[in-house]
C-alpha cells in the first residue's frame, strides 16, 4: 500500500526512525538499524525490527512505537491516495478482476489507512501478513499473494498479477509464480533496486498497471 497506492511522504521511515531512536541504541548501531531498515522496505514490519535488535520482546516493543507514530500520523491526515490508485483498482475490478490491496503493516494500522482514505469498499480483499495465518511470512515470501489468490477463490497462479514499490514486492511476486510482476517507481526503492530484484515490468506509477492485466 505505501509507496504503491499510498503516498505518504516518508511517513514510513519516520515511524521507523521514531522506534529505533527509542531502543538508545549506539549511534553507529543506530545507524546500521536505518540502514537494514531501508533495505528491507516492504517487509513485516515485526520482521524487520526481530531482525535488527535481535530479541522478540525488544522487537515487539519497537514495533508498537512504530505502529502508535504511524496511526497518528494517519489520524493527523499524512496519508493520501497515490495518483491513479482508485482509478486502477476501480478498472480492474469493473473488468471481473478481484483486487487484493497487501501491507507489511499490522491489520490495526492497515485498517487505520483504509478507514482515513474511505477506502472501505475499494478493493476487494485487504491483507497484512497476520491474515495470511500464524506461520505465514510477509514479503519477500510469496505467502500473501498466493493467500490472497486463495481468499480471492482464484485458480492457477497464471491468473495472478503483483505490483508495488519495493524489492521484496517483486521478490514475492516471482516467488509466487504470479503471470505479472510489476516494480513500481512511487515509492521506496528506484529502478535499479527493482531490475536487481528480477523486475519483468517497471512502470511509473500503479496508473500504468491496466493494460499489463486486461489488455489495452
Amino acid at each position: 500500500m505505501a509507496g504503491t497506492t499510498v503516498r505518504d511522504d516518508g511517513t514510513v521511515l519516520e515511524a521507523f526512525s521514531a522506534a529505533v531512536a527509542a531502543q538508545d541504541l549506539p549511534v553507529a548501531a543506530y545507524h546500521q538499524a536505518m540502514t537494514d531498515v531501508r533495505t528491507t522496505m516492504g517487509q513485516s514490519k515485526i520482521e524487520v525490527f526481530r531482525r535488527i535488535l535481535g530479541d522478540d520482546a525488544a522487537a515487539r516493543k519497537a514495533n508498537e512505537a512504530f505502529e502508535d507514530h504511524y496511526a497518528a500520523a494517519v489520524r493527523a491526515g499524512a496519508v493520501a491516495p497515490m495518483p491513479g490508485a482508485v482509478q486502477t483498482v476501480t478498472a480492474l475490478r469493473e473488468a471481473g478482476v478481484r483486487v487484493c490491496l497487501a501491507t507489511g503493516f499490522s491489520p490495526a494500522t492497515r485498517d487505520a489507512i483504509i478507514k482515513r482514505l474511505g477506502w472501505g469498499e475499494l478493493a476487494d480483499l485487504v491483507l497484512s501478513p497476520a491474515d495470511a495465518g500464524y506461520w505465514a511470512r510477509g514479503r519477500p515470501w510469496p505467502d500473501i499473494p498466493l493467500t490472497a489468490l486463495l481468499k480471492l477463490r482464484g485458480g492457477a497462479v497464471s491468473e495472478l498479477a503483483v505490483a508495488g514499490d519495493t524489492a521484496s514486492d517483486v521478490e514475492s511476486g516471482l516467488r509466487a509464480g504470479a503471470a505479472v510482476v510489476a516494480g513500481v517507481l512511487t515509492g521506496a526503492d528506484s529502478r535499479a533496486d527493482l531490475e536487481r530484484a528480477g523486475a519483468p515490468l517497471i512502470l511509473d506509477s500503479i496508473a500504468d498497471l491496466v493494460p499489463h492485466v486486461i489488455g489495452g
